[in-house]
């Protein structure tokens, strides 16, 4: 072969190689873009991956009142008389048998009847207990769910089912695949936002991998609000540090990441770049976002606030304030609804903090006109048994996860409603079931997300918020 031959056929592999390199370059960036497609618009917006929703879009967000510890359903929407007429009877073991049952496993199980009366509110007649009269006040615009079951019966377990769609822990949350799917309507805000509040009974330990973005990137993560004291941690300049020399700083560190990035095309460098630049506009926005001195006192007696003391009332104000500022998760949690034992008390507790705050959110979402686009979620991880737990004290209930209650006003959702059923003593839901997987897949239908279409693939496998189960309870849309 001559000089000439010779570097013909090099020059042809070389060829060959790299343009066979280049498609598998262009082939991989696709598949990032695919996975990883949230990129900061000149605006400073992630648009996130659906850019043209899979369905009409009827909400644009999402609030989610936790009311963390298990509210018990039969005190607060599920009205059941016949277990008045069996209070005091043993608890039919043909409910019971082979079923897991928390803290009274071992225990002589007596029927408990509800502690707390019922009325019925509004045009639309809903029952609802009277230690709830302000949400009753707004019952003609919740659709209330009494067939819901969970898959855990311990309160950690049950949230990460609640928030995630599974018990597996270390899941993406229910608010990164929604700020993933739909990305940030605010170039000032995170995507998602989590305000934490307690008062009750044994205010409940919440973890923060209840927010975390699991195996999406990280800047689908939550990000918790302080609702008292700095918002968020080093939100404030160090004294001496002026915006124009922080600003400087960074951008110094994102041009050094960026030309890292440059090299090794890694998701989670994009990540640090887009959250240092979010960081430095959070320290103009959320301090003003935090600031309600500007609310008339007609809507800060609607909600009850006295002012920013990290209350309920105060996140639920909040939660308004963060929706229009193009926030699209709120996740709220009140820690305090464990009612093991003194149940009447402890509700009474909890709904003196959380009643009025709620019912107050959808109204003046309301009368903003937001609420038609914004859907509102209440309740907690699961429900509390018939049976009376009388061990620690006045009576309270126990942990259930075969029926419990929850509601949703707005965004799409038909108001004045009661949907689903349990048995005729609350153990069992029996009636058009909801797992928490077609909560989340109704949720994620009003956003104009199929539920079976926002996938992220990991370790081989397309993962989706429902798993592989999940159907959107269509009778209560609108």
């Amino acid at each position: 072969m001559s000089n000439h031959d010779w570097t013909d056929s090099v020059n042809r592999r070389a060829f060959l190689g790299r343009t066979s390199g280049g498609l598998g370059m262009a082939a991989l960036t696709g598949l990032l873009q695919a996975e990883d497609v949230v990129q900061a618009d000149p605006a400073g917006l992630a648009p996130g991956i659906s850019t043209t929703p899979h369905l009409p879009v009827k909400a644009k967000r999402v609030i989610f009142l936790c009311m963390a510890g298990g509210p018990s359903h039969l005190e607060s929407f599920d009205y059941k008389p016949k277990l008045k007429e069996m209070h005091g009877k043993p608890m039919p073991t043909s409910f019971t048998a082979n079923q897991p049952i928390a803290q009274l496993q071992g225990q002589k199980l007596v029927c408990q009847a509800p502690l707390i009366p019922f009325q019925r509110y509004g045009e639309s007649g809903q029952r609802i207990t009277e230690i709830f009269p302000h949400i009753g006040s707004v019952a003609d615009d919740i659709c209330i769910i009494n067939s819901l079951h969970t898959d855990q019966i311990n309160h950690d377990p049950a949230h990460t089912v609640m928030n995630t769609g599974t018990s597996i822990s270390g899941r993406p949350s229910m608010g990164s695949w929604i700020t993933y799917g739909l990305g940030s309507a605010s170039s000032n805000l995170p995507g998602f936002v989590v305000l934490t509040s307690k008062g009750g009974r044994n205010p409940q330990p919440i973890a923060t991998r209840q927010w975390h973005s699991g195996f999406l990137p990280g800047r689908f993560q939550g990000i918790q609000f302080n609702s008292s004291g700095d918002p968020v941690h080093y939100v404030r300049n160090p004294l001496g540090v002026s915006n124009s020399q922080q600003k400087h700083v960074i951008e110094v560190i994102n041009g050094l990441n960026g030309l890292r990035d440059n090299l090794t095309d890694n998701p989670e460098i994009r990540t640090r770049i887009q959250q240092y630049e979010l960081a430095f506009r959070m320290q103009q926005s959320v301090p003003e976002l935090m600031d309600i001195s500007q609310e008339t006192q007609e809507t800060l007696d609607l909600y009850g606030v006295s002012g920013a003391d990290g209350s309920y009332a105060y996140n639920c104000l909040l939660a308004r304030r963060l929706a229009e500022s193009g926030v699209r998760f709120i996740h709220l949690y009140h820690r305090g609804w464990d009612h093991h034992n003194d149940l009447v008390r402890y509700m009474g507790i909890c709904s003196g903090l959380c009643d009025q705050p709620t019912a107050a959110l959808i109204k003046d979402l309301k009368q903003r006109d937001m609420l038609k686009d914004t859907l509102v979620i209440f309740g907690g991880e699961f429900g509390r048994t018939p049976m009376a737990q009388t061990n620690k004290g006045p009576v309270g209930r126990d942990h259930h996860m075969r029926a419990f209650s929850m509601f949703m006003a707005g965004g799409g959702i038909r108001g004045g409603v009661t949907y689903g059923a349990t048995d005729e003593l609350g153990y069992n839901a029996v009636e058009n079931v909801v797992h928490i997987n077609d909560l989340h897949a109704t949720m994620l239908h009003q956003l104009g997300l199929d539920h079976e279409r926002l996938t992220f693939q990991y370790q081989g496998r397309d993962f989706r918020l429902t798993d592989v189960a999940g159907e959107v309870i269509k009778p209560i849309l609108a």
